[in-house]
């Protein structure tokens, strides 16, 4: 279990408690690096560094960019993490871990399979696994591996989201886990991270509301896209991917598919190179949760956060009456 002292001493260099979450073909090095500069934890997936040899130059860049940041201002940057994800498909695990290990990654978050080999690895240098669930059953799966942290993906969270209540779940959780826990599913403003907390949360997760960020690399359509939707505009479908996620309802229409039977599609067993033809999941149909509607415009990723830590310490100041 992870030493209380060491999440209190994570959270004492963040402006408020949040991890920016790694999301394919949005997160790089200039959101990652933004980021943490204006007090959260920047994420990205590995596999958005490609080819695989670019992961080592993507880590060189963000520890020497934080780096001058302190340097300049004298300020200590928030951590960084990657995401590796843990299943068969990916070719590229042991190579992307054994970067990871190299650099000394403060943060691994995992997804999908039990990360007992990545706990182990990380553990080696003294980093932090936090691993990503859906269910109660997850979470103490991901436990028996010894991860550090749990990130519950409940209902709203763009992507591979749940469909639970984060009330329903974090509880669930909490009735056997005593270690950090981190809440996602439509978080985009100060007073949705101050709500994880009161649920008993130590982090919160945010996603959609930084693809509209000017230093996120996701494509402008795709940025443009949600600052013109709305909750009720996310298609949650196995259609694309084999396994549920959060679309945007208007990519799915471009690509000549209907919304609703997107939304009636089953869950199926995807292989590598299974229906050539299928639009593609985060190129081709865009993925976003259903906070889309706090978003109305692109702008630098240290305004999104400085705007949340005012709404949070408002939402707080408002309740305790203290700041």
């Amino acid at each position: 279990m992870t030493d209380p002292n060491a999440i209190a001493a994570l959270k004492s260099r963040l402006s408020l408690p949040l991890i920016g979450a790694p999301m394919f073909l949005a997160s790089g090095v200039d959101l990652v690096v933004a980021q943490c500069c204006a007090g959260i934890i920047g994420t990205f997936p590995s596999l958005n560094a490609r080819p695989a040899e670019e992961l080592d130059r993507w880590l060189t860049e963000i520890e020497r960019r934080l780096a001058a940041f302190e340097a300049e201002t004298g300020k200590t940057p928030a951590p960084y993490g990657v995401n590796l994800i843990v299943n068969e498909y990916n070719e590229r695990l042991e190579g992307d871990l054994e970067t990871c290990v190299r650099h000394k990654v403060p943060l691994v978050i995992t997804s999908l399979s039990a990360p007992d080999k990545v706990v182990e690895a990380v553990h080696g240098y003294g980093g932090l696994v936090f691993h990503d669930v859906i269910k109660a059953r997850h979470a103490r799966r991901a436990a028996k591996s010894g991860v550090d942290g749990l990130i519950l993906v409940a209902a709203g969270a763009g992507g591979h989201a749940g469909t639970l209540s984060p009330f329903a779940l974090v509880e669930e959780v909490r009735a056997f886990w005593d270690g950090p826990l981190v809440l996602s599913g439509a978080v985009a403003n100060g007073r949705s991270v101050l709500a994880a907390e009161v649920l008993g949360c130590d982090f919160a997760y945010a996603g959609t509301v930084f693809i509209p960020s000017a230093e996120a690399i996701a494509p402008d359509p795709h940025k443009e896209m949600i600052t013109r939707a709305e909750a009720d505009a996310i298609v949650y479908t196995p259609l694309f991917s084999g396994t549920h996620a959060n679309y945007l309802a208007e990519s799915v229409s471009l690509v000549g598919v209907d919304p609703e039977e997107a939304r009636r599609a089953e869950p199926r067993k995807m292989k590598s190179k299974d229906d050539p033809d299928r639009p593609k999941a985060w190129k081709d149909v865009f993925s976003a949760g259903q906070a889309v509607a706090q978003s109305r415009g692109v702008e630098p990723a240290g305004e999104i956060v400085d705007r949340l830590a005012r709404e949070y310490r408002a939402a707080r100041a408002a309740i305790t009456g203290t700041s």
